[in-house]
């Protein structure tokens, strides 16, 4: 029988109100974030319609369905996932920080540490020997600007525990279960193979791979709880073992639906959100509306990481860009001055709902260009 478990964290509700009193652009980014919609629970989404299909599975029937708080702690993200202390996800540059401890979760894995450490699930693996969940929801992390990324999408986690008395786990049983879910959303006859890869909480670990348009595109990563993780999370790795699994499924839903720009799944236009019935579903673009492009050069210091000039970008852009394209970077001690770097970045703008006007433009692209000297005390050229 599949239980509904939500999971909360008190110190979470008083995170975000102090982070309701500030106003800096680093608070006002992560509040953005946190108020955008879980697409997994809004009808007529191409992403519901995956998870509700790797949901439905009758193999799934009786896991159980876990929430969690979207602020989590570097201890249950990242020490107890037994992740390194040099990963970039650790680092400003990829993560949305609230301060040194707190941050809004990259990857469902970090469901496990809330239930693991849960007083009834862990009644349950003592008396039943075995426990299940999925947990599907939106993870947050600091990307590039183009039709594929988006600084919030939508990740589906599998994991199994048991004890090794009652079942030995294997890839096997792991193979099986990727095949399935692979075969639930691409068809029975879609060509997959399966390769060795790592993840720093399961081992040995591997990812099934799919045959689209003469390319191998991954679907699943997954593997064998790592013993460590067992033993950082207060299991005793000799008594038991399990699988798990995690996917991303704005990438799936891309190939699946045909969708070509990752900002059509926020996109609120019914002529749009029509579209998405069920998992045959196949998107036809409203109409294709011109782009408009704007140039943007500036020196700075060579060692800021871009991904804070894509967020900045990312502050008053709204849906609007399509992409940012480094077209030029080049140093010049003698003209720019030790430790600078020149970039040039074309902003392109479209809509996949409408035809932008050049003055709103305009107006966007000054702002850009006033918090580029703000915030990276850039000098533009």
């Amino acid at each position: 029988m599949r239980n509904f478990i939500d999971i909360k964290d008190s110190n979470e509700q008083k995170l975000v109100e102090i982070l309701n009193t500030r106003n800096d652009v680093k608070a006002e980014r992560i509040k953005r974030f946190l108020d955008l919609l879980d697409l997994t629970k809004k009808e007529n989404s191409p992403i519901k319609i995956i998870a509700d299909r790797i949901l439905s599975l009758p193999r799934f029937a009786d896991f159980d369905i876990v929430s969690i708080p979207k602020i989590v702690t570097v201890e249950n993200e990242f020490d107890a996932l037994n992740s390194p202390k040099d990963h970039p996800t650790r680092k400003e540059t990829d993560t949305f920080f609230l301060d040194n401890t707190h941050h809004l979760r990259t990857q469902m894995t970090v469901m496990w540490p809330f239930y693991l450490r849960d007083k009834n699930v862990l009644n349950r693996l003592e008396k039943d020997g075995q426990i299940m969940a999925l947990a599907p929801g939106l993870v947050y992390r600091k990307d590039e600007i183009d039709r594929k990324h988006f600084p919030a999408f939508h990740q589906i986690d599998g994991l199994l525990i048991c004890k090794k008395s009652k079942k030995i786990i294997t890839l096997d049983d792991l193979k099986e279960v990727e095949t399935e879910m692979t075969k639930a959303i691409f068809g029975d006859d879609i060509e997959y193979r399966f390769l060795v890869d790592s993840f720093p909480f399961t081992d040995p670990s591997v990812q099934i791979e799919i045959k689209f348009n003469n390319d191998w595109m991954e679907v699943v990563g997954s593997g064998l709880v790592h013993s460590q993780v067992l033993v950082n999370l207060g299991i005793n790795p000799d008594e038991y073992n399990g699988w798990a699994f995690g996917f991303g499924i704005e990438r799936l839903a891309m190939v699946k639906f045909g969708i070509p720009d990752i900002r059509i799944f926020w996109s609120t236009d019914p002529r749009i959100t029509s579209q998405f019935k069920d998992i045959n579903s196949k998107y036809k673009e409203v109409s294709k509306f011109p782009e408009t492009s704007r140039d943007i050069s500036f020196v700075i210091d060579k060692n800021i990481n871009l991904n804070n000039y894509y967020e900045i970008v990312r502050d008053f852009a709204e849906n609007l860009i399509e992409e940012v394209k480094l077209v030029d970077e080049f140093e010049n001690e003698a003209k720019f001055g030790a430790g600078k770097k020149s970039y040039t970045f074309r902003i392109v703008y479209r809509s996949p709902e409408r035809t932008l006007t050049n003055e709103e433009i305009n107006i966007i692209q000054e702002k850009i260009r006033e918090k580029t000297i703000q915030e990276l005390k850039a000098i533009l050229r």
